[in-house]
């Protein structure tokens, strides 16, 4: 089973929420808080698996209680899927960003993922993801060439597929690798890069210009 911390100061929200995970059969809601201080407590002391946070809460907002739980994978739930605001969640190891609008099976698919180690956006929200490319200026454009520069050949054909949204089944296929080599040459490109997930590799390597090949 996977243990489940939702965060959301509207308890109609909470109990949707929990209500839609329970129907999953492999997730249990361990916790429900109203706030972010509340979360990072509880999340701690309940050893979840994964912390689901609203964006928006009192006390302590959803970014800031995501920057204080390392080493747990957050899924953050808004009702705005702007660029800025997922920007910031990547910036604070977030790994899925779902809207309060997603169908059940949505919720259900990014809380998975981020079990499993992967990174989980919206439909709605990959466009603004995939926008913010156009405007990294040539400062931090320098910068993201530079940390690329530390990868191998091998390991930039593999990050390219990664940016392009592959799952490692996929990616294994386009780069004749299996897929567990492929997971491997993922772990490995984020220790590199010091990235917490596949898509701050992403977002790296849009910002350095060079789009997926």
């Amino acid at each position: 089973m996977i243990r489940v911390l939702v965060a959301d100061d509207e308890p109609l929200i909470t109990a949707g929420i929990a209500a839609v995970l329970a129907s999953a059969g492999d997730i249990e809601v361990v916790a429900t808080v109203a706030d972010g201080r509340a979360a990072v407590d509880a999340a701690r002391r309940h050893r979840v698996d994964v912390a689901l946070l609203d964006l928006a809460m009192p006390v302590m907002d959803g970014l800031a209680a995501a920057a204080e739980l390392a080493g747990v994978p957050v899924v953050m739930l808004t009702a705005f899927g702007d660029a800025e605001n997922v920007r910031l969640a990547l910036q604070r190891n977030v790994s899925g960003f779902v809207v309060k609008s997603c169908e059940p099976a949505e919720l259900i698919r990014a809380v998975r993922a981020a079990h499993a180690g992967h990174a989980y956006l919206s439909p709605s929200v990959t466009r603004h993801v995939l926008g913010l490319v156009s405007f990294a200026d040539g400062e931090r454009a320098s910068r993201a060439r530079q940390r690329l520069s530390v990868l191998s050949p091998r390991e930039r054909e593999v990050l390219d597929r990664v940016a392009e949204g592959l799952s490692n089944a996929e990616a294994a296929r386009r780069v004749h690798m299996s897929e567990a080599t492929v997971k491997t040459y993922v772990s490995r490109i984020l220790t590199k890069l010091g990235c917490a997930n596949r898509v701050q590799a992403a977002m790296l390597l849009r910002d350095a210009g060079d789009g997926p090949a």
